[in-house]
Formats: C-alpha cells, sequence, structure tokens
C-alpha cells in the first residue's frame, strides 16, 4: 500500500494500437512484415559495408552504426506491439516497463546524435576535402561514436531519474502499444512541475543537435553552389539527400511528440506518429541510403559477382576432381569427356 491509500503497481497493461479485433490480424502481419524487412536490411547493410573494402570510409561507418541503433530500436518495441496484438490483455512489469522506456529513449537518442555526426561527416567531405582524412580519421570517429553512445545513455538517465520519483497507483493501464514517457507520466500518482516540462528540457538536447544540422548543410549548400562543374554539383547534392531525407522523417516526428502542445492533438494521433519513428522509420532507413546512394549499389554489385565466381569457380574445380576420378576407375572416354558426368 502507498502513503495515499492507493495499491502500488507491479504491472501495467498495455492497451495496444487498436481494440477492433478484425484490425489486429491485419496489423500483426503488417507489423511482422514489417520487422523482417527491418531486420534483414539493416543486417545486410552491416554485413555489406564490413565486407566490401571500398565501404570502409568513415561515412559508412557511421551509416553501420545507424543501422545497429535501428535493429535495437525497432526491436525494443515492436515484438511487445506484435504480442498486443494476439493477446487480449497484454501486461508488463513495472521492470520490464522500466527497460523498454530506457532502450528506446537511449536508442532514440544515440540516432539524433548519429544523424548530426554524419552531417559533420559529409560537411568535412565537401567543405574541407583536403582536410577530411585529417578531421576524420580512426581516432575522431571513434570518440565521435563514444559520445554519441554516452550522450544517448545520459539522456535517457535524466528521463528514468525523474521518473522513477514518482509512484505509481491504479488505474494501470497505459493507452499506448509500448511504455512511452508520456503516457507513464500520466498515471503517477505525483504530478510536479519538473516531470511535466522534461520533456520539452529533454528536447533542448535534439535542439542543439538540429542546429549543428543546419549550420552543417548552410556551409554545404554555399560550397555546393561554389561548384563550376556540371557534373560535380549534382554529384555533392546526390551525396547529401539520402541523408537530408532521414534526417527530415526523424525529426518531423519527433517535432510533433515533443514540440506540438498535447492538447492539439488527439492519444490516436500520438500512437500513430509514435509507430512512424518507432517502425517505419528504422524499415526505411536502409532503403532510402542503399537505393540513392550509387556506392553502396556498386559494392553490393561487386559482392553478388564476387560470390557468383566463386561459385562457378568452385563448381568447375569439382568437376575436374570427379573427372580426375573417372579416369581413375576406367570410364574416361573419347573427346576428354567425363562419361560420369
Amino acid at each position: 500500500m502507498s502513503g495515499n491509500n492507493c495499491t502500488a503497481v507491479t504491472e501495467f497493461i498495455l492497451l495496444g494500437l487498436t481494440d477492433d479485433p478484425t484490425l489486429h490480424v491485419i496489423l500483426f502481419v503488417i507489423f511482422l512484415g514489417v520487422y523482417i524487412v527491418t531486420l534483414v536490411g539493416n543486417l545486410s547493410i552491416i554485413m555489406l559495408i564490413r565486407n566490401s573494402s571500398q565501404l570502409h570510409t568513415p561515412m559508412y561507418l557511421f551509416f553501420s552504426n545507424l543501422a545497429f541503433v535501428d535493429i535495437g530500436f525497432s526491436s525494443s518495441v515492436i515484438p511487445l506491439m506484435l504480442i498486443t496484438f494476439l493477446a487480449d490483455e497484454t501486461s508488463i512489469p513495472l521492470g520490464g516497463c522500466v527497460a523498454q522506456m530506457c532502450s528506446a529513449a537511449t536508442l532514440g537518442t544515440v540516432e539524433c546524435f548519429l544523424l548530426a555526426v554524419m552531417a559533420y561527416d559529409r560537411y568535412m567531405a565537401i567543405c574541407n576535402p583536403l582536410l577530411y582524412s585529417t578531421n576524420t580519421s580512426i581516432g575522431v570517429c571513434m570518440l565521435l561514436l563514444i559520445e554519441s553512445y554516452v550522450g544517448g545513455c545520459m539522456n535517457a538517465w535524466i528521463f528514468m531519474g525523474c521518473l522513477l520519483n514518482q509512484s505509481f497507483c491504479e488505474p494501470n493501464k497505459i493507452n499506448h502499444f509500448f511504455c512511452d514517457y508520456s503516457p507513464l507520466l500520466k498515471l503517477s500518482n505525483h504530478q510536479d512541475d519538473l516531470a511535466e516540462i522534461l520533456p520539452a528540457a529533454g528536447f533542448l538536447l535534439d535542439v542543439i543537435v538540429i542546429t549543428v544540422l543546419i549550420i552543417s548543410y548552410v556551409y554545404i549548400l554555399f560550397s555546393v553552389l561554389k561548384i563550376n562543374s556540371t557534373e560535380g554539383r549534382p554529384k555533392a547534392f546526390s551525396t547529401c539527400s539520402s541523408h537530408l531525407t532521414a534526417v527530415t522523417l526523424f525529426y518531423g516526428t519527433l517535432t510533433f511528440i515533443y514540440i506540438i502542445p498535447k492538447s492539439s492533438y488527439s492519444t490516436y494521433e500520438n500512437k500513430v506518429v509514435s509507430v512512424f519513428y518507432t517502425v517505419m522509420i528504422p524499415m526505411l532507413n536502409p532503403l532510402i541510403y542503399s537505393l540513392r546512394n550509387n556506392e553502396v549499389k556498386g559494392a553490393l554489385r561487386k559482392l553478388i559477382s564476387k560470390k557468383n565466381s566463386f561459385f562457378i569457380n568452385s563448381t568447375k574445380y569439382n568437376k575436374y576432381l570427379l573427372c580426375i576420378y573417372c579416369t581413375r576407375i576406367g570410364t574416361y572416354k573419347e573427346k576428354n569427356q567425363c562419361l560420369c558426368l
């Protein structure tokens, strides 16, 4: 019992995306397919970058980490979301709810930092190409990656520390498909101003990141406009278009969630936007960066041709060994053909 004569909550019940049983089946199939595509797409990108020497550059090092974060981000949300479509009532322990929110907040913030780091990489490649190898050395890249992950952890711990200071009493039903900060805060027993303004304060960190993105692309724009070559300018823009698309999608949804006043949109709209940035964007990122990137497509074609060549050569070698065996048993006859083949 809590101090206010209410039963302390030990688990929460997720109401899910919708309560329509017919939609449950349809949405389960759709989001299961989305999750499979997310895993296959991001794992393929990681393996392609790892196995293609031409992609061993800072840009693709950051991209492979973005793919890794997208796998973790979607995996922290989608499996439990799929369970809400199958079960009549989906319960999650308080500790599990806290762990899910912590992982989602951490990986979401890491993705914000990685997008800013990738903008810095494009800025150095286009605006300072002569200093690119120095300013994006292995040591600098690893330092930027470490700062991104540490920043994500610190941001999540601030949210969690404020939320865990709250006490939760009945009712314990979360009107969402995963444990997000705002729905949990509504269920807390004690409301305080710090907990209410924390999402906006946390978004100040994202504002800093957005400022870095804007400054980087302003410099990139001026540098590209100075290019006299008719072929160089489109090529420079093409290297940034994929990243700009990913940034617009991700930060657009975050702005809707954390900046627009809650009274201006419904809980259902909040769920739909949350689906987009937790489920759809991790699936779209590898498609955006691969379909619009000639280097990735070229590396993929080269890797496929290398595997095909290896398969053909190994097949020929196996036939050669079999012919030697046939010769030894007396079936090697006219025109140098092996009859047992």
